[in-house]
């Protein structure tokens, strides 16, 4: 029963509305002295306790907690590039980068989900430019780290937050300066980006153009080579036309010279008969025989016309 009692008397006193007052400003001055010196922990807890826990609406208190959720996440370079590691490759994290990339991104999430509550729901428009000038930062810290076509996108995000909070409160001048910079920055990029694409087509066409000279100087060479190769070819020839015309003209002087040389006989009747007989596919035997009967006649005839040289001549008779 006395259990009983003090229940009912705690939640008589957490319900008071002078006690929850109580409490709450309690809780927001605690978490803005924490926040004042620095120990963003410890006001986030508080912080968290109040709007989370005791559900006090309290923009100033929601914008002070996303900024020192803000400060631990984004504060640190390196942090931030952990980070960003961690959302594309979280494998390749080794354990003291795993520990501060769970811390890390706990609070970038309270940052970014408080942020977004501000920005798209405060009343109050110089909060609410607030918010959104801070998401612009993330945005922009962000596409630091990013490489290729990630960068991109995230800077383009923040430029439009930053206009978004100018357009919330024009007399914020941190989001002003963020916006011109930004602006600037971006034309300066894309004049850098066009200029290294100039200076990398004019590479590409040196190179190309170094590449045609080359294959020209190439050819020409080879053209050269092949002239030199056919000057040489004729040179060649008329050299040995006018050795063989100089050879050609020593003989038939030497033949001139010499009267007494001997000149080449002609070959024996019966020899060419026989060459003769044997272009006309004779058998040897054949040939044999006839060369024999040939022999034969041309001996009778011999015989003949001797027997005729040795009869004397009748001196008694006429000649006729």
């Amino acid at each position: 029963m006395k259990y009983i009692i003090t229940l009912i008397l705690l939640f008589t006193s957490i319900s008071d509305p002078v006690t929850r007052i109580a409490k709450s400003n309690g809780l927001k001055k605690e978490a803005k002295t924490f926040y004042d010196q620095k120990n963003y922990e410890r006001a986030i807890a508080a912080y968290a306790n109040l709007l989370d826990s005791m559900l006090v609406q309290d923009d100033n208190a929601r914008l002070n907690m996303a900024n020192a959720a803000y400060f631990l996440a984004y504060g640190d370079k390196e942090l931030l590039g952990v980070l960003s590691e961690a959302s594309k490759n979280p494998e390749n994290l080794d354990s003291s980068a795993v520990g501060m990339a769970s811390e890390g991104l706990k609070y970038a999430s309270i940052a970014s989900n408080n942020y977004d509550v501000l920005s798209s729901n405060s009343n109050n428009a110089v909060i609410a430019s607030s918010a959104f000038n801070q998401k612009g930062i993330i945005a922009y810290k962000k596409s630091e780290v990013a490489k290729g076509e990630e960068k991109k996108p995230l800077t383009e995000q923040a430029l439009n937050d930053f206009k978004n909070s100018l357009r919330k409160n024009p007399e914020n001048e941190s989001a002003r300066y963020n916006y011109e910079l930004l602006k600037k920055l971006i034309r300066e990029q894309e004049e850098q980006d066009k200029n290294n694409e100039d200076s990398k087509d004019q590479e590409q066409k040196e190179d190309q153009d170094k590449q045609d000279q080359e294959q020209k100087d190439k050819k020409d060479q080879e053209d050269k080579s092949d002239q030199e190769k056919k000057d040489q070819e004729q040179k060649d020839k008329e050299e040995q036309e006018k050795k063989d015309q100089e050879n050609k003209d020593q003989q038939e002087n030497n033949e001139e010279q010499d009267p007494n040389q001997e000149k080449p006989q002609d070959k024996d009747p019966l020899e060419k008969l026989k060459e003769k007989l044997e272009e006309m596919n004779m058998t040897p035997e054949k040939a044999q025989m006839i060369l024999e009967a040939m022999k034969n006649n041309e001996v009778q005839y011999v015989q003949q016309n001797k027997r005729k040289a040795t009869k004397k001549k009748d001196t008694t008779k006429p000649d006729w």
